[in-house]
């Protein structure tokens, strides 16, 4: 099948499951855990090993197969990682999938997919978290198109797949008060839409970054507010969801890109949730210092663990250390006004031409959140603003302002 993605074209795709891996969060997501297994254990894979402290139905489970390594938690039981040794004869987890598969009990449906650990692969947005359990999205954005530099097509994900995502469809239908929209590029139908149930439509995509990120897609056609939240997730995990629904077994892999200019070459894999990105690269990586981002190489974050949402692992060359300035000159250049941010054709094509972009760089530069809010930032994640970070070298980044406006807003809604 043609694929506008000519550095993947005709690869082979692997499975590779990493001698270890890792279930994480970042210091600023917050996540506070209970812990439901011990250094030394042995556990299935699918198996429930960690409980939200602040959500105590959503779960986290095994990503593989073996030995529970070990546990590093933060202050205040925050998660920073479970590591894991892989070890196949641990086995898998099988859930009882049969009140679900009745097709009439979203409820049903809701509890099993917390109990199963699948319930993180969805995101909420505004806010970008993990959606509370008795959340009601207004809609939800599929995403089976992906246009960040080097990313795994979705098309090849699916491959094969079709009857897995038509259920997994359904059943996020029920879930929903609203319309669940595939996104897709212009190729023929990755799945009939008439057996995805009333709900489901397909949404055309032009496959022109950033036109691929689910923020600008939630913006075009349903943008998210508070207290009328939106949902996103990948097409894979949909049907990942679809086949659970059927086995009651948890996927063990996801189509993973791995590339970079610090690599001889690129591949496609299959990896477990959590890979190790030193195992993913080793044998390909070029002489000489580097960097692993989990992610691509616009919006991905330095890291040894492959992150809940990424399908990217990327090696860029590691930048040489810089003359050391003294502390006075580094104040000075820190209290200055922020780089001032001309707006230019590149600036609109950051924001795919489907957001006022000057007026919304504005308005986070000023930190003008009612203004923002009236523009679409609230369908925004720091993803979406890689582009234009990227093509303004903006400092402080447009991400990171955004990200502490959609804090504040965050922390008023909670007051």
């Amino acid at each position: 099948m043609p694929t506008r993605f000519p550095l993947f074209r005709g690869a082979d795709i692997g499975t590779i499951i990493t001698d270890q891996c890792a279930l994480t969060a970042r210091s600023e997501e917050d996540f506070r855990v209970d812990l439901l297994v011990a250094e030394g254990d042995r556990v299935a894979q699918g198996t429930p090993v960690l409980r939200s402290r602040r959500d105590p139905d959503i779960v986290l489970v095994a990503p593989v197969s073996g030995e529970v390594a070990a546990i590093d938690l933060g202050p205040g039981r925050r998660l920073s990682h479970v590591l894991f040794f892989h070890a196949p004869d641990a086995g898998r987890h099988a859930y009882d999938v049969t009140a679900a598969n009745r097709g009439d009990d979203p409820a049903a449906t809701r509890a099993l997919l917390l109990s199963a650990g699948l319930w993180p692969l969805l995101r909420s947005r505004p806010f970008g978290r993990i959606p509370a359990p008795a959340e009601t999205p207004s809609a939800i954005f599929v995403m089976a198109l992906d246009t960040r530099p080097d990313a795994p097509p979705p098309r090849l994900a699916l491959d094969g797949r079709e009857e897995d995502l038509a259920r997994g469809l359904r059943a996020l239908a029920g879930l929903a008060s609203g319309p669940v929209v595939l996104c897709q590029d212009r190729g023929a139908d990755i799945v009939d839409a008439g057996g995805t149930g009333a709900r489901c439509r397909i949404r055309k995509v032009a496959p022109v970054h950033p036109h691929g990120l689910a923020g600008f897609q939630l913006a075009a056609l349903h943008p998210a507010a508070a207290g009328r939240p939106v949902w996103d997730v990948h097409a894979e995990d949909v049907a990942g969801i679809g086949a659970f629904l059927e086995t009651g077994l948890v996927p063990e892999t996801k189509l993973v890109s791995v590339a970079g200019p610090a690599l001889r070459e690129h591949r496609l894999v299959r990896c477990q949730p959590g890979a190790d990105l030193r195992a993913l690269t080793f044998d390909i990586v070029r002489p000489g210092p580097h960097r692993l981002l989990s992610g691509s190489a616009q919006d991905g974050v330095e890291a040894r663990w492959l992150g809940r949402w990424h399908r990217q692992a990327t090696a860029v060359a590691a930048a040489p250390d810089a003359a050391r300035r003294h502390w006075f000159s580094v104040a000075l250049r820190r209290a200055r006004r922020p780089l001032p941010i001309i707006p230019t054709a590149a600036l609109d094509h950051a924001f795919g031409g489907l957001l006022p972009a000057a007026a919304l760089v504005r308005a986070l530069a000023a930190n003008d959140a009612e203004t923002a809010t009236r523009l679409g930032a609230l369908s925004l994640l720091e993803e979406d603003l890689a582009l234009a970070d990227h093509v303004t070298g903006a400092a402080p980044r447009l991400s990171a302002m955004l990200r502490a406006m959609l804090d504040r807003i965050e922390a008023e809604e909670a007051a």
